[in-house]
């Protein structure tokens, strides 16, 4: 695998240090990175996003949804069963799990459902009005010149 040295980029920046972070983290990832449970991440609107992930076999209470500085994090953890099974074939897994999504800035989590063995996360990016972009009205130069003469005959007076 190949290494990145992400150096120049802390040196050449100013606050896209988390960018740089997740790159160094995603890039450092273990290609053997477990997969359990499955999950989709999809689209719901402009600015709505959902995480489903297949729980089966997990109650509510089984389930737990926290989020952490920019971190979702999603766990599930069965209450032990001591109830002696003989199985012939175990095909559904209800190992303890985590599961961490990272959320880019002004994503929050605004509710989650759980159904018919999926679990549904709902996300909003709400970006503020002070950052949303907004139109300048530029003024003509004659009307600049205009105002000027405008305030000096008025100052004289």
């Amino acid at each position: 695998m190949r290494n990145f040295d992400l150096t120049p980029l802390y040196r050449a920046t100013v606050g896209f240090d988390q960018i740089a972070d997740l790159m160094d983290r995603v890039l450092t990832n273990d290609v053997s990175q477990n997969t359990y449970p499955p999950y989709n991440i999809e689209k719901t609107a402009d600015d709505a996003y959902r995480i489903s992930l297949a729980v089966a076999g997990f109650s509510d209470d089984d389930l737990s949804i926290e989020v952490r500085e920019s971190s979702l994090i999603v766990s599930g953890a069965k209450a032990r069963d001591d109830t002696p099974r003989a199985y012939l074939h175990r095909g559904i897994a209800t190992r303890a799990f985590e599961r961490r999504f990272q959320l880019a800035d002004h994503v929050r989590v605004t509710g989650a459902t759980h159904a018919d063995g999926m679990l549904n996360i709902d996300l909003v990016r709400e970006v503020p009005e002070a950052l949303k972009p907004r139109r300048i009205e530029i003024a003509r130069a004659d009307d600049i010149q205009v105002k000027a003469v405008e305030s000096k005959v008025d100052a004289q007076a």
